[in-house]
């Protein structure tokens, strides 16, 4: 699915954040820890430079715990990153990010003299606002569920003398591997008005298929598994009594149901993608271009 999705605000936000991060010490990444690559963004490795740099899988409740485990530890495998899964529950956790941010510094700064500053980054609809929230204590971030809430830079002191500087979540202009696209508007990081519920939720019922055969059939009550996509969103379609005049399946009533209940949790602990699952697709994209380029360099030379 190919979306581009780039509003004004978060082009804007690029560029505030390229100015500030030379007065930057620690670099935090909120990711969903649902698709942590698909919810990351390129843009960020770019502006951080070689700055300590924690990326937080949040949501880990609605998550499969075994492939966020193998996440925190791909991650963790890039120089200079500090992995942790967490969710709004875990207060406790919480606050323990500014901790990790200060054991990521050097040894022997004085935080009363010199304040740690710590940039905090997500794209849309991660719980960066929530999690602000919880380690300020009081409710100063705007929250809520559809994309781009927060659309103004933020400067806000935190206890252990560490300042946190919140911006707006943004996307990057351009969205590759193209399932990354399919998993970004299942998780409610994309505005539903730019994509088609129906091609998201065919996206998902393949996924489901393939990946969690047991939690599929036994949250849709079905009674066999179904062959492909398709037939799987008509079977839910008859065992929900989403159907219109004359026992025709209403697809899109359907697919809404299904994409409410992945992002509510009802469904179960579902993890969109894996690390091995991205580097073939990132493989696949790579070999794409290489072929794409060398028939432009034969059609160049003919």
């Amino acid at each position: 699915m190919a979306i581009n999705w780039f509003p004004g605000h978060m082009h804007k936000a690029r560029k505030e954040i390229k100015q500030l991060m030379p007065k930057i010490d620690v670099v935090i990444e909120v990711l969903d820890a649902r698709l942590p690559y698909s919810s990351s963004n390129p843009l960020v490795p770019l502006l951080r430079g070689e700055k300590p740099f924690l990326k937080i899988l949040n949501k880990s409740d609605l998550a499969d715990p075994a492939v966020t485990k193998r996440w925190v530890e791909t991650l963790q495998q890039e120089p200079g990153v500090k992995a942790i899964a967490l969710h709004q529950k875990q207060k406790g956790e919480v606050k323990r990010i500014l901790e990790l941010c200060q054991k990521m510094m050097p040894e022997g700064r004085n935080y009363i003299i010199k304040p740690l500053n710590a940039l905090i980054l997500g794209i849309p609809n991660v719980g960066k606002s929530t999690l602000i929230n919880t380690l300020a204590d009081r409710a100063i971030a705007q929250t809520g569920n559809t994309p781009a809430v927060t659309k103004i830079q933020q400067r806000i002191k935190l206890p252990s003398n560490i300042v946190l500087y919140d911006t707006p979540g943004f996307l990057w202009p351009r969205l590759e591997p193209e399932a990354c696209g399919y998993r970004l508007a299942l998780s409610a990081a994309i505005k539903d008005s730019i994509f088609e519920y129906e091609d998201a939720a065919l996206f998902m019922a393949e996924y489901l298929l393939d990946r969690y055969p047991a939690i599929t059939q036994k949250h849709f009550r079905l009674t066999e598994l179904p062959v492909d996509n398709i037939e799987m969103l008509e079977m839910i379609a008859v065992v929900r009594g989403h159907m219109r005049k004359g026992g025709i399946p209403d697809i899109h009533k359907v697919a809404t149901a299904m994409i409410n209940d992945y992002r509510s949790g009802v469904l179960g602990k579902v993890t969109l993608e894996t690390p091995e699952m991205v580097e073939a697709e990132l493989a696949a994209v790579e070999q794409a271009q290489k072929e794409k380029a060398k028939k432009e360099g034969k059609g160049r030379r003919s």
